[in-house]
């Protein structure tokens, strides 16, 4: 067996007994060890992942920021690799890391950003995204309810073409739930942020996602994969601008 790099897988998880497993063993053979955080699971979610040679140790919700925050402070290696639950690590993305630890040009960045893609009830969807998952141990989230951000003050920041599969949601209705949830946390804090918006904003908006992420950037050619995908973030997004919206008039969500 090669030998693990000086790095701590780090995850966080609730119920997700049937995807952890596969996130864990992506990650098994190149992570000197796996920590697993875990807000209160009443499925086998902490069973499969003491199976697959993770550490898992237990810590009250704190928010999706304070989550992660204090998995990392937790960690023990001098740098770590995020994943959800829901992420694995894509063939060949193993030797990627290796050969950046070998070449010594890990230490070139603070934060390296991965390459992540998309599947969506089955099918992967075309393009990737680029997310910030090696780090070292003072990587930390920015205070936010949804959508959490890192703080990248002052850090170097480079790309590394390893990739991490990501698979969105269990079904098209447990992704409209998740994003229903992520709408009204978003809008309650843009606006704590003192952020406002109008009426018709909620239409503007989600137009704009429609033409640019389903016309311009090709997604229909994913198919009736892609369309359900983004005519679920396109609902997603009158959703939120609506809460905003009606916080602004009420100071209650719809």
């Amino acid at each position: 067996m090669p030998t693990p790099l000086p790095l701590s897988g780090v995850v966080i998880s609730k119920n997700e007994a049937d995807r952890i497993g596969r996130c864990l063993q992506s990650m098994r053979g190149v992570c000197s060890e796996m920590l697993v955080l875990d807000c209160g699971s009443d499925d086998d979610t902490v069973a499969v992942a003491t199976r697959a040679g993770a550490r898992v140790e237990h810590q009250d919700w704190l928010g999706f920021a304070g989550q992660k925050n204090e998995a990392i402070s937790r960690a023990s290696q001098p740098w770590l690799l995020l994943l959800d639950a829901d992420e694995w690590l894509a063939d060949g993305a193993e030797q990627q890391l290796r050969e950046l630890f070998a070449s010594g040009r890990v230490e070139q960045a603070d934060v390296w950003r991965l390459r992540r893609s998309n599947w969506f009830l089955g099918r992967r969807l075309r393009g990737y995204e680029r997310t910030e998952r090696l780090v070292r141990p003072d990587h930390r989230y920015l205070p936010m309810r949804v959508h959490e951000r890192p703080d990248l003050a002052g850090k170097r920041v480079l790309d590394c073409d390893a990739i991490i599969e990501h698979n969105t949601a269990r079904s098209l209705q447990s992704h409209r739930d998740k994003n229903d949830r992520y709408a009204q946390l978003w809008a309650e804090q843009r606006h704590a942020d003192g952020k406002r918006c109008s009426a018709i904003s909620p239409w503007t908006h989600a137009a704009a996602y429609w033409l640019k992420q389903y016309l311009l950037r090709g997604a229909w050619r994913d198919g009736r994969q892609g369309w359900q995908y983004h005519a679920s973030h396109a609902r997603a997004v009158v959703r939120k601008y609506r809460h905003l919206h009606a916080l602004g008039r009420t100071g209650a969500p719809v």
